[in-house]
């Protein structure tokens, strides 16, 4: 097999895995409706991207790849099932990808990309060249995927459309479990049930990680087969792995000991550069599993120490005149908690103006209640309408939400142009500006900074 295509190459999960191809000496082609700057940067290095699907894109493939968004409809997909041409969706393809390898899969509701990045940049500094297929850029490896020389393969193993569940790891990190996609999984219990199902999927002899607050919650080291080692990690006095002495240092992060189980003396200590303490628990797990591979945990920590954070997670885009623009991707209410946290915890004393764009209508009617309360924690609030991704438009809008919420701090702004504009002529010295979505409200980072600069001249 020589040629493969890719359909939806623009995506993130898409474009990581051409990238790994392309790195093995494949050749690759793809497609997508619009070309993303992923797929444009693929354009760059020699995949061959086709703007728009036509049968005839699929010419000479040998298999064809296509994401979860791509339908049984899709012309590309009926082109190839006439030519007989092996049709996969993104999650079978990958376990095959990485049946080679001794596979890391990281899962869980939140902090999947920030962990993936942290493993692979710290195999990366061990001299161990991972292979890696990230939700987001590395900004310490500058790309989202790599195929490399080492036996080690980390994924970011995403629950959506039950895509982790063509996966067979030889170790497994859960981050956390909290439900999420509700267009997807209609229940917490099938959420939950989902997670169950993709531990069963470890491999013989495999090392489990979760965070403790999961475990103890959701039971979900239940019915592991005995060759198994599993461990918890977190804050909390029980956890295998826990994080002591947490100290706001001078890099914008915390520093902390990380003890482990009954010895209670530290094993290392880490210092972040990326703030909050949802990064703290992120960081610990990392180190938990580099203390099982037996592979040099102060070496591992130290790596840690020189993260400089992922694309779109408490994403600095600049500062100028006293304001700082943050992008993130928050698009859940505990991760929308958490950046605010790391904001405060980052920029004490200074006023926090959060823009928030809901991600699909099923998830902000889903969790309304939550998105409302994970928001208090702003000084000003500005309410975009929802983007709809990949549902179709509803007779909702986020205009009802914002009526739920402190009158005297939050605002329904539907529109980027209009946002942008409101922020460029309130925006005062020493504000943060947080722009939180999975859509394409990061567009208002760019616009601002660019017309504050310009004014600043």
């Amino acid at each position: 097999m020589k040629h493969i295509h890719l359909i939806g190459i623009g995506g993130t999960g898409i474009s990581s895995i051409a990238r790994v191809l392309l790195e093995k000496g494949y050749i690759v082609s793809g497609s997508d409706h619009v070309l993303s700057p992923l797929a444009l940067e693929l354009k760059k290095v020699g995949v061959a991207v086709y703007e728009g699907h036509a049968p005839q894109n699929i010419r000479g493939a040998d298999l064809v790849v296509r994401s979860s968004a791509i339908l049984d409809d899709n012309v590309e997909v009926q082109a190839a099932h006439k030519l007989n041409i092996p049709v996969l969706k993104r999650s079978d393809f990958l376990g095959r990808l990485m049946k080679e390898n001794t596979g890391i899969a990281i899962a869980g509701s939140h902090g999947k990309t920030t962990t993936s990045a942290l493993m692979a940049w710290s195999l990366y500094r061990l001299g161990l060249d991972p292979s890696y297929i990230l939700g987001g850029v590395s900004k310490n490896l500058g790309v989202n995927a790599h195929a490399g020389s080492g036996n080690y393969f980390v994924i970011e193993a995403d629950e959506y459309d039950r895509m982790f569940l063509g996966l067979s790891p030889d170790v497994i990190l859960i981050t956390n479990v909290e439900y999420d996609h509700p267009d997807c999984f209609p229940t917490l219990a099938s959420y939950v049930e989902a997670f169950q199902e993709f531990i069963k999927r470890l491999n013989p002899g495999g090392l489990m990680l979760a965070s403790y607050e999961s475990v103890s919650k959701l039971n979900l080291f239940d019915g592991l087969p005995e060759s198994t080692k599993a461990f918890t990690y977190g804050l909390e006095e029980k956890a295998d792995y826990q994080a002591v002495n947490l100290k706001q240092n001078g890099i914008g992060g915390f520093t902390f000991d990380i003890i482990f189980s009954t010895l209670r003396q530290p094993i290392t200590s880490v210092s972040l550069q990326i703030p909050g303490e949802h990064n703290v628990r992120n960081a610990l797990g990392v180190v938990g599993i580099h203390h099982q591979l037996g592979t040099n945990v102060q070496d591992a920590a130290q790596s840690l120490a020189e993260f400089k954070g992922t694309g779109r997670r408490f994403d600095v885009v600049g500062e100028v005149d006293g304001i700082t623009i943050v992008d993130d991707y928050a698009h859940h209410p505990s991760k929308v908690r958490a950046t605010l946290a790391a904001a405060r915890s980052r920029y004490p004393g200074r006023r926090l103006v959060a823009v928030w764009q809901p991600h699909t209508y099923s998830r902000t009617r889903a969790l309304a209640t939550d998105f409302i309360q994970s928001l208090v924690n702003a000084d000003q609030i500005i309410v975009s309408e929802i983007y709809a991704s990949r549902e179709k438009p509803e007779n909702y809008s986020s205009y009802e939400l914002v009526q739920k919420m402190d009158q005297t701090k939050a605002h329904y702004i539907a529109g980027m142009p209009e946002i942008s504009e409101y922020l460029v002529k309130n925006l005062l010295p020493g504000d943060v500006l947080l722009v939180l979505s999975a859509g394409d409200a990061d567009q208002i980072c760019k616009t601002v900074l660019t017309i504050l600069s310009e004014r600043k001249g």
